[in-house]
């Protein structure tokens, strides 16, 4: 039913390129394509070239060398007079803004994408573009109005058999089912994710797909089983330099001990997770790991005052990113540790 998955942000030259290919490797091939695009003057050469330099640099967390390539990809596409490749380099901001933890602009961005993508006639870069648009509504916890655009993406994924985008899909959905409690559909979805994945050769989409099967396991009790397939994961993360998803499985890997009550264990990856976070200048993910820091020293019996004023950052952060979601997290992590917010609680 599906085929091999492939990776369409590599174009021209570089699309024989690997899904699973090593981030350097890609890095390395496009600025080489870039210099020989420089030597013919070809603009649609350098437009590719830029496209896979910013993606590859984003996905290794080199955030400004990411911005300056897609802007330049985008100035070569339209150049050339591709509005695909135009499409496709918006696309890659777009990314890059949500990454960077400014959702409106991410928005706006992809919403552009979408609109080059569908007036060029490039249905894949069309379909990415809104998948960028409703993984940013997820992330942000709306899922009232993403939702019916996740399941709509998934099933144009099925009907074209493409492996990559199904998965992403299917992981999406799931995490809404387990973010709302419905663990079991969560777990089903993320299974099958995995095994797509698997069967497409997609080790990226495989390694996101553990990730979400270790969350659902642990939420279970089941932290061995959970942590062996966080590591499995791990390996696919370090062979590819997958610098972002490897520091949302060490926070996963946090989060898996923190629910068995093994708050050393847990502080310890917390730690290392948000220097990843913050080296890469990814604020959602710093903030989670922080969220996680200030919960296992609680556990821990740090001071109560500290723990209510880190909380209170944490939800201003939060708001100011506009993730709903993990400001109820805030929320519930209060709740659990008995700690009031910073207007509830009397003078000192």
């Amino acid at each position: 039913m599906y085929g091999k998955a492939f990776a369409p942000e590599y174009r021209g030259s570089l699309e024989d390129l690997s899904v699973n290919a090593s981030l350097e490797e890609v890095l390395a091939k496009a600025v080489e394509q870039r210099q020989q695009a420089e030597l013919t003057g070809s603009a649609l050469d350098s437009a590719h070239a830029e496209l896979a330099v910013a993606e590859a640099s984003r996905r290794l967390g080199r955030v400004a060398e990411a911005e300056r390539a897609w802007k330049a990809s985008y100035r070569a596409a339209r150049e050339a007079g591709d509005q695909g490749a135009m499409a496709w380099a918006v696309w890659s901001g777009g990314t890059l803004a949500r990454q960077r933890g400014d959702l409106a602009l991410a928005r706006r961005w992809l919403a552009t994408a979408a609109g080059l993508a569908e007036r060029g006639g490039d249905v894949v870069a069309r379909g990415y573009s809104l998948a960028g648009l409703a993984e940013t509504g997820r992330i942000q916890g709306d899922y009232e109005a993403v939702g019916a655009l996740h399941e709509q993406l998934l099933a144009e994924a099925r009907r074209r058999g493409e492996a990559r985008h199904t998965v992403w899909a299917l992981e999406g959905i799931a995490q809404m089912h387990r973010n709302s409690g419905s663990y079991d559909t969560a777990l089903a979805m993320f299974e099958e994710a995995a095994e797509i994945a698997g069967g497409a050769d997609d080790a990226r989409g495989h390694a996101w797909a553990l990730r979400g099967i270790a969350d659902v396991l642990s939420l279970r009790g089941e932290t061995g089983r959970a942590l062996e397939l966080l590591s499995e994961a791990e390996v696919t993360c370090r062979r590819m330099k997958l610098v972002s998803a490897l520091a949302y499985n060490h926070k996963m890997r946090g989060n898996v001990l923190f629910r068995a009550g093994r708050y050393a264990e847990a502080e310890e990856c917390y730690r290392g997770a948000l220097a990843e976070f913050e080296e890469m200048a990814e604020p959602r993910g710093a903030a989670l790991a922080r969220l996680g820091l200030v919960k296992s020293r609680a556990r821990l019996g740090h001071d109560r005052e500290a723990t209510a004023a880190e909380l209170d950052d944490l939800h201003r952060t939060l708001g100011r990113i506009g993730l709903l979601h993990a400001r109820q997290m805030v929320e519930a992590a209060r709740a659990e540790l008995g700690v009031a917010p910073a207007g509830d609680r009397p003078a000192a």
